[in-house]
């Protein structure tokens, strides 16, 4: 078997090799911009919640808790037997999904996670609503926060938004 050095190799070789370190580099570099980026606005929607929670009464902190934050989120906006529900149908999903990426589907598992993901996204856009009536605003808002979430999260928590109180 021969090894190749630096030295063995062609002119056009070294090109290639040159142009794939170049283009590996700036995918190295795009992906460092987008995942600092994505950092960034992480941040952003965590100080977000925190000031959403505190308009509402509630401690910042609660906000960066995972899974707790959705507790605390359905009681500022909803009742938080929604949550529950919520929380056993996403288990459901994940469960059924996990049924079917192993192989093993059959028309039953796959009913109950479509089912599961329709009542998911429905109980969701209801939240948004919801959520958008706590803090003293219309369907235009709720449907911004459901086509974009981030954005409107970062309105919310940045704007002038008062906390008016759960809608139910």
């Amino acid at each position: 078997m021969e090894v190749t050095t630096a030295l063995a190799l062609t002119e056009a070789e070294k090109e290639v090799a040159v142009g794939g370190a170049a283009i590996g580099g700036i995918f190295g570099i795009g992906i460092g911009v987008i995942l600092t980026a994505l950092l960034v606005f992480w941040i952003f929607q965590i100080i977000a919640f925190w000031k959403i929670f505190t308009k509402a009464g509630e401690p910042g902190w609660k906000s960066i808790i995972p899974i707790y934050n959705g507790y605390v989120q359905y009681k500022i906006t909803w009742k938080t037997m929604w949550f529950w529900i919520i929380f056993v149908v996403s288990i459901i999903y994940g469960a059924t999904n996990g049924i079917i990426q192993g192989g093993s589907t059959s028309v039953i598992v796959s009913v109950i996670e479509l089912i599961a993901a329709i009542a998911y996204c429905v109980i969701q856009i209801i939240s948004y609503v919801k959520l958008s009536r706590s803090f003293g605003h219309g369907i235009g808002f709720a449907i911004g926060l459901i086509f974009l979430y981030p954005i409107f999260i970062l309105i919310l928590g940045y704007g002038k938004s008062e906390y008016k109180g759960a809608d139910l």
